[in-house]
């Protein structure tokens, strides 16, 4: 199992866990369509009315894109195909509140999901960074994301230091990514409080909330995603010298 999904009736809210600990959570081609299908189920069960998303097993909430799966290309840069362009709820259409719990790393395409929740909740072993330029990839769907959340330096310097630096859980509470810091290991219980307290609420009203707070930059994100194909076509190293750069990759970093 990929993904792990837990309801409670009484409160109306879900948990839904990123279940590849052994892979550090990263998400390969049947963890991408099981989240699209989740998002798109949860559109049509009024029994659940608010979301907690999470990964298991302590070192990461996920690493993004599973290095193996095998995504084929066409040849044109004006055709791109991201196996992680629906991964996220708003992608779905889902307008029902997410909050995400995470712990331990958050990196590379992990913010296609948390750019697409509607709050962040880390503990204090959470950290974030974005390893697409370390490794010759374009860093634009995530550094999109994460613009429409974070000051703009913020952003840029994630998206360039690569591997050299993590983000701490305090530091993105301090520039606004995360709106929360707990203990170890107690992410998860804060997010499905903040749930409860907010599937207690009348859901139409919630629903129109979060439609109206992402209406509010909606054209600005729409217009930069649509350039984000064809800058990663084109900016992208060719897989064998991304594999060369993976091979040679050095653990040093420092956090922030």
């Amino acid at each position: 199992m990929t993904l792990r999904i837990t309801t409670d009736e009484d409160t109306g809210v879900a948990v839904v866990t990123l279940d590849r600990p052994e892979r550090l959570n990263a998400i390969d081609l049947p963890t991408a369509a099981r989240l699209t299908a989740t998002w798109n189920g949860f559109r049509h069960d009024d029994s659940v009315r608010a979301i907690v998303l999470t990964g298991a097993g302590g070192r990461a909430f996920s690493t993004g894109l599973d290095r193996d799966a095998e995504v084929p290309q066409p040849a044109s840069p004006y055709m791109l195909d991201d196996p992680l362009v629906a991964v996220g709820p708003k992608a779905a259409g889902l307008w029902k509140p997410v909050i995400a719990a995470v712990n331990g790393m958050a990196c590379g395409g992990a913010f296609y999901l948390l750019g697409e929740a509607d709050f962040v909740i880390a503990d204090e072993t959470a950290t974030f960074f974005d390893p697409h330029t370390t490794y010759g990839m374009v860093s634009a769907y995530e550094s999109v994301y994460l613009a429409q959340r974070t000051p703009f330096g913020e952003v840029a310097r994630m998206a360039l230091m690569g591997t050299a630096e993590r983000v701490s859980a305090r530091r993105a509470y301090e520039v606004g990514l995360v709106s929360e810091v707990t203990a170890r290991g107690e992410s998860v219980e804060a997010a499905v409080r903040c749930a409860t307290v907010i599937a207690s609420c009348p859901p139409t009203a919630v629903q129109g909330t979060v439609r109206a707070l992402w209406s509010a930059q909606e054209a600005t994100r729409s217009a930069a995603l649509s350039q984000a194909p064809h800058l990663v076509a084109l900016g992208n190293l060719p897989s064998p010298e991304q594999a060369k750069l993976f091979g040679a990759r050095h653990t040093e970093f420092r956090t922030r």
